[in-house]
C-alpha cells in the first residue's frame, strides 16, 4: 500500500488519516469500504437509485475537441459548517453555468456551459449530501484554522464517459490540469467493460508523485488543488464489440 492510500480497514481513524495524508501529500485515495464506513448507514442503503441516475445523463455538447463520449449532469451548492463538529447545512444554489478559465482549462475553458441540472431526487439524495457533508468537514480540517471558511461553493457533477472499440473516452479531455478550486473529490460510481482510467497526480513541477485506479464504488480520491495536478488516462472497451462507461461523482470545493 502506498503512503497516500487509506487503509481499507480503517474506519473510526479514517477521517483523520485523510487529513494527514492530504496536508502531507496534497491528495489521497480511500478505498469504497472504508468510504461507505464513514457514512451513514441509512444514505449508503440508497446506492442503487443513487448509482442508477447516472443512466439519466444529457450528452456534453461542450467538447471542442468534437468527442461525444461525455455525458453529464450538474448542480451548485453552498455549504455551510457553522462551528467545528457540526454538521454542515446544505443548500442547493439556482441553476447556472459551469465555467473555468482557459487557464485551467485550454480545450473547453473561456464560455458558460450550460448542462442538465442534476435531477431533484438526488440533489436531495441521503447520499450526495453525506458525500458532501463529509468533504466538506474534512476540507475544512484540512486547512489551517485562520483560512477555514464558513461556507463553502459546492459544485457537483455527474459524469458518464462512454468508450467504443473506435473511440476511447476521455475522463479528462484538458489532461493534466487543476480546477481552479480549493479541493477536489472523485467518487467512482461504476466501471463496465473498460480498461485503464489510471488516475495520476502531480506536483506543480508536473512531476508524478502517485497513481492509482478507482476501481469498486465509492472508491474516492480526495485532492488538494492548489498543490497538485491531476489527471485520468483514457479508458478503452474490455470487450471491444460492446461499449463500456466509467461513472464518476466529481465534487469541487471553493472557499466563498
Amino acid at each position: 500500500m502506498s503512503t497516500h492510500d487509506v487503509d481499507p480497514g480503517i474506519a473510526g481513524g479514517a477521517t483523520d488519516a485523510l487529513a494527514t495524508a492530504i496536508r502531507e501529500r496534497g491528495f489521497a485515495r480511500l478505498h469504497g469500504r472504508a468510504f461507505a464506513a464513514l457514512l451513514p448507514a441509512a444514505a449508503v442503503s440508497g446506492w442503487a437509485t443513487f448509482a442508477a441516475s447516472w443512466n439519466d445523463l444529457g450528452v456534453d455538447t461542450y467538447m471542442a475537441d468534437g468527442g461525444r463520449y461525455r455525458r453529464r449532469r450538474f448542480a451548485t451548492f453552498s455549504v455551510a459548517a457553522p462551528a467545528p463538529g457540526v454538521a454542515p447545512s446544505i443548500e442547493r444554489k439556482p441553476h447556472q453555468p459551469h465555467y473555468q478559465s482557459r487557464d485551467y482549462n485550454p480545450l473547453n475553458g473561456g464560455v458558460e456551459r450550460w448542462f442538465m441540472p442534476i435531477a431533484d431526487a438526488i440533489a436531495d439524495h441521503p447520499l450526495l449530501r453525506s458525500i458532501m457533508e463529509r468533504s466538506a468537514a474534512l476540507f475544512g480540517d484540512v486547512m489551517p484554522p485562520a483560512l477555514r471558511p464558513s461556507t463553502w461553493h459546492a459544485e457537483c457533477h455527474q459524469f458518464r464517459i462512454e468508450a467504443r472499440a473506435d473511440a476511447p473516452g476521455q475522463p479528462t479531455p484538458e489532461g493534466l490540469h487543476r480546477d481552479g478550486v480549493d479541493f477536489v473529490i472523485v467518487v467512482l460510481v461504476a466501471r463496465a467493460n473498460i480498461a485503464e482510467g489510471v488516475t495520476t497526480i502531480h506536483d506543480l513541477q508536473r512531476r508524478e508523485i502517485g497513481s492509482f485506479t478507482l476501481s469498486e464504488p465509492l472508491d474516492a480520491a480526495f485532492v488538494d488543488d492548489g498543490r497538485v495536478y491531476h489527471g485520468v488516462t483514457a479508458v478503452r472497451p474490455l470487450d471491444p464489440a460492446r461499449p463500456g462507461c466509467r461513472d464518476v461523482l466529481v465534487v469541487t470545493f471553493r472557499r466563498a
